[in-house]
């Protein structure tokens, strides 16, 4: 762990990060643990302080451990493929949808062309890179087709009931 002034890097098995923090909250390195205080008591300083203690957790295992998001591809037909480190996504379009992940975000696609597993150290860029993928298709409330996070329970609708014809 290196901090310059307000700059932290960080490295770790799995690469380096580095981010920038706000100049009110000191950063200090004692005994291996990275201290966070802040200069004044105002509202913003204290939400601040909390944040960058946050985000430098964050940082660090991300660093050790990585982060992982999983997707789930529902419906007749959808799947996923890579394609040169590209994902390529067939999900009803009249074309398939093609992805380029971003540098440090590996993509995983297993169990039939079913699941897409989504790692990387940043944990803000796994999430983002998971919700762009999702978007792409997002679950519909009568069938339940889409792209869906793993686990995801999406809420169903009835649909029409019939109509009623009156005497």
């Amino acid at each position: 762990m290196e901090i310059d002034g307000h700059h932290v890097t960080v490295e770790g098995p799995k690469g380096e990060l580095g981010r920038d923090f706000d100049p009110r909250i000191e950063i200090a390195l004692q005994d291996n643990q990275l201290l966070v205080s802040r200069s004044s008591d105002h509202r913003t300083v204290r939400s601040l302080h909390g944040l960058t203690r946050a985000l430098l957790a964050n940082m660090v295992e991300g660093v050790t451990a990585g982060f992982h998001k999983s997707l789930e591809i529902v419906g007749v037909g959808y799947r996923a493929e890579l394609e040169d480190n590209d994902l390529v996504l067939r999900v009803g379009y009249s074309h398939p949808v093609r992805y380029a992940p971003p540098e440090g975000i590996t993509l995983v696609v297993e169990r039939g062309n079913r699941i897409i597993h989504v790692n990387g150290m940043d944990k803000a860029l796994v999430g983002d890179v998971a919700a762009k993928i999702r978007a792409v298709r997002k679950p519909e409330p009568y069938k339940g087709k889409g792209i869906r996070y793993l686990g995801e329970h999406v809420r169903r609708k009835a649909g029409k009931a019939g109509r009623v014809i009156g005497i």
